[in-house]
């Protein structure tokens, strides 16, 4: 346990199983897509949420149930760790105040634009594939 969260999650599982149904639907189908988009990727908690490596952190997902000291959230995030590389002409992704980290949040599961997603998660893998590389 660290100073900014109460909760210590031993596994993905028991992550999952904290979680409000609302939250979870919308966690389960991110995470499908993730896994479908990087089969090779290890799945692994980090601040009590899962996080996506193969050479580098990739990206993450973020429920508002998991709390991180006194910051209040909605929804469930979904985090590019390396956000600030990727394509955004769009302006898709929340900077808010960040200069690496970029978000998307959703509040229900049919906000989840699953192709134009699935670019965003390709595109960071492409990123992740240049630092093996150097």
């Amino acid at each position: 346990m660290n100073k900014f969260q109460k909760l210590q999650f031993k596994s993905i599982d028991d992550f999952l199983e904290y979680l409000p149904e609302d939250e979870l639907k919308i966690v389960n189908r991110l995470r499908q897509l993730i896994l479908d988009c990087i089969p090779d990727c290890v799945e692994k908690l980090s601040y009590n949420v899962p996080y996506y490596y193969r050479h580098s952190r990739i990206c993450f997902i973020w429920p508002a149930s998991v709390p991180w000291g006194n910051v209040k959230m909605k929804g469930v995030q979904l985090g590019f760790c390396n956000g600030n590389k990727l394509n955004d002409e769009i302006k898709y992704l929340e900077r808010g105040n960040r200069k690496q980290v970029y978000i998307k949040t959703f509040y229900d599961v049919k906000d989840i634009e699953t192709d134009l997603l699935r670019s965003y998660i390709l595109e960071a893998v492409m990123r992740d594939e240049k630092l093996k590389k150097k």
